[in-house]
């Protein structure tokens, strides 16, 4: 007989309640199941992806020596782009680019559509690259603040200048403006003393640069030099003395700015290669192959090319039948050519050894007429003074300057 042991009603009640549970699962489970969508791959391989095009700009600060060419065959401007833009500049208002100025290139993907030019930041030039090219000089207004600076010399000009405060670019102004008349480096002594009148360039409350010296005096072993700023041309600003004489000499002293004399004119010297007694008609200056060679005025090119044993050299012609000759040159510089004018201080040449030369140097030669002078002792005629019918101005403005520089004086150093 068989017996059948009775089940706990709980476990029977457990069993249905999760069964009933999994049914409920399994039921809702089905309803909200969608099926996933299919892909299907007709072809693959490699694709391609082109150039976005991208609006960018490439900033370069200018560097001492660079011109606008350089800079445009750095960047790889195109040629035909770059010969648009100069042909454009009628005005010739990229020649004027310094150092630091600040010249933005932008670009849509590879393409040159504009360039800008800032000094200060201060904007000086857009370029708009179209169809045609559009050169736009922006005009801000410039207001001039004067300031008053003196001082006496302890050590060097430079040094006690600086310590008076004067920026450096007006420091050099000053020198250049003296210059013809005083060497700072050997003319200069302890006592001497200075003063000056100049210009700041302020543009919307921000100082930008220095401007000019209006007026200024250098006291050099007791005896006082003075030097005012005049508009003798229409446009030319200049410099002139109490009398109404240029500052600046028709020529340079030398036709090199870092050099020194390595043999004086002399009609009785013996030749270092020749050797024998051969006239030196001119003075020589030793300095390293390559130094730049200037010339020392105003002229045109009377000669150029290679003469016997003077090798490569120069000859031009100025006013008042002055003539320069410059000998032993490496090589002329670009764009030299027989016939061009020149301006004074104008880079036409290097340094070199050709010709009958026993080592780097400059033979530089003056004549008036056909007399070759000893540049060195001679006395440098000045450059065109003031007009006749500027000199009531002139003298007005001479005197309005002393009386407040003198003023100034009285009342910051004495």
């Amino acid at each position: 007989m068989i017996i059948f042991k009775e089940v706990p009603k709980k476990i029977v009640l457990s069993l249905f309640l999760l069964s009933i549970s999994l049914i409920l699962i399994l039921y809702f489970d089905t309803k909200t199941y969608q099926k996933l969508p299919e892909i299907e791959i007709l072809e693959s391989g490699v694709f391609e992806i082109k150039d976005l095009d991208v609006s960018h700009s490439i900033l370069h600060s200018v560097k001492d020596g660079e011109n606008i060419s350089v800079i445009f065959e750095n960047y790889k401007i195109p040629l035909n782009t770059a010969y648009k833009i100069f042909r454009a500049d009628e005005k010739n208002l990229l020649s004027k680019i310094r150092p630091r100025d600040m010249i933005t290139f932008d670009f849509d993907n590879k393409e040159l559509n504009s360039i800008s030019i800032a000094r200060n930041n201060m904007n000086l030039l857009n370029i708009i690259l179209d169809e045609k090219v559009n050169i736009t000089k922006l005009e801000e207004k410039i207001d001039l603040i004067t300031s008053y600076r003196s001082g006496v010399i302890n050590s060097s000009f430079y040094e006690d200048a600086k310590n008076s405060g004067i920026p450096d670019s007006v420091i050099m102004d000053f020198a250049f403006i003296f210059g013809w008349d005083i060497d700072f480096v050997f003319d200069v002594r302890p006592g001497d003393s200075f003063s000056l009148i100049y210009e700041h360039k302020y543009i919307k409350g921000q100082e930008i640069d220095n401007g000019d010296i209006i007026f200024a005096e250098f006291v050099n072993n007791g005896k006082k030099y003075y030097a005012l700023r005049f508009y003798n041309h229409h446009d030319k600003k200049e410099y002139f003395d109490e009398n109404g004489n240029n500052m600046q000499k028709a020529f340079l002293r030398t036709p090199l700015e870092f050099a020194y004399i390595s043999s004086h004119f002399n009609p009785n010297r013996m030749h270092p290669v020749l050797h024998k007694i051969k006239a030196h008609n001119g003075v020589d200056y030793a300095a390293k192959r390559g130094t730049p060679v200037r010339s020392t005025g105003e002229g045109q090119i009377l000669f150029m090319g290679r003469k016997n044993g003077c090798g490569n050299e120069i000859v031009i012609k100025h006013t008042l039948d002055y003539s320069t000759r410059y000998c032993h040159l490496d090589r002329f510089a670009n764009y030299m050519r027989k016939g061009k004018k020149i301006e004074q201080g104008q880079i036409i040449g290097y340094v070199g050894s050709t010709g009958l030369a026993t080592g780097p140097h400059l033979h530089y030669e003056f004549k008036v007429g056909n007399k070759n002078i000893d540049p060195v002792k001679m006395k440098l005629p000045s450059a065109e003074g003031v007009f006749e019918d500027n000199k009531a101005k002139f003298n007005t403005m001479m005197i309005v300057n002393k009386d407040k520089l003198n003023e100034l004086n009285k009342k910051f150093i004495n």
